[in-house]
């Protein structure tokens, strides 16, 4: 048995001894993913994943949650709230991830006293504790259980297991909500949403490439993608179009960050470069 197989059994018979229903917070990407798909496995119609769609989830992440539960054959569940309702979110200070997964918390246990259900789940791995994360924070508070985090495994495990496995996300891009974008002390608006919704739609669809933030600095764009990806952004033709399909949604300048993609920057202004 090679180590990616050791640990999804170790993750499925996690489920197996804890022998109850089970909420699996499913976010689309590939970590959520990997720990539904052991739950499935470990108590069948007894798993259920819940997304939420509150407004700063990407259309595309939505539509990966739809797709992976589908592979995976389990019962998802699609929650609806506005998140741009909470009051201490949208004031976006260094705790928004803290409002937000409060708030996520709150509707994840009200589906599951609806459902009789008494553990939920999420997706975090122990890379993820490198970072600074309120938001993981609030979970634990809220009692939400972290099964990769108390087995130990780590991102390339999670994409390990989810490659042998036949899962279609396994090597997908890490993303996290659109408000992530918008630097700390800008309120995050609807209208600020759609548009880095839109422009990072446009720069992957123009440039072919995986990674892409489009940080929104008020009149300036800034565009970050994989530090191996940023070789193909040099096409003097497709940064014309680029900046102009940029500009044509509000921004007065479109940059190129040559540094890269940078997974916990603090953005509040363009050349910062402290992590949060």
């Amino acid at each position: 048995m090679n180590l990616e197989d050791k640990f999804f059994q170790q993750l499925v018979s996690w489920f197996h001894d804890k022998n109850q229903k089970a909420i699996i917070a499913l976010s689309g990407g590939v970590d959520s993913a990997v720990v539904a798909m052991a739950a499935k496995k470990a108590l069948d119609k007894n798993a259920i994943a819940v997304t939420a769609d509150y407004n700063t989830l990407s259309a595309d992440e939505l539509k990966s949650a739809k797709k992976i539960a589908k592979e995976i054959n389990i019962e998802h569940k699609i929650i609806k709230y506005n998140e741009l309702d909470n009051i201490e979110f949208v004031k976006n200070d260094s705790l928004r991830c803290y409002y937000c997964r409060t708030e996520l918390s709150t509707y994840l246990i009200k589906e599951a006293r609806q459902m009789n259900v008494h553990l939920i789940v999420d997706g975090t791995n122990t890379d993820d504790l490198t970072d600074y994360r309120p938001g993981i924070k609030a979970l634990r508070e809220n009692g939400i259980h972290s099964p990769l985090v108390e087995l130990g495994i780590n991102k390339q495990n999670v994409r390990n297991i989810a490659k042998s496995n036949n899962l279609s996300v396994y090597d997908k891009s890490s993303n996290s909500c659109l408000a992530s974008r918008i630097p700390h002390g800008m309120v995050v608006t609807f209208e600020k949403l759609k548009r880095i919704e839109t422009a990072e739609s446009l720069v992957k669809t123009i440039f072919k490439v995986k990674q892409v933030r489009v940080r929104d600095h008020q009149d300036i764009a800034r565009i970050e993608v994989g530090r191996e990806e940023i070789k193909d952004m040099f096409d003097t033709v497709k940064l014309s179009e680029i900046d102009s399909k940029l500009k044509d949604l509000g921004f007065k300048h479109v940059a190129l960050d040559l540094s890269g993609y940078k997974s916990r920057e603090n953005i509040n202004t363009p050349s910062s470069n402290k992590t949060i």
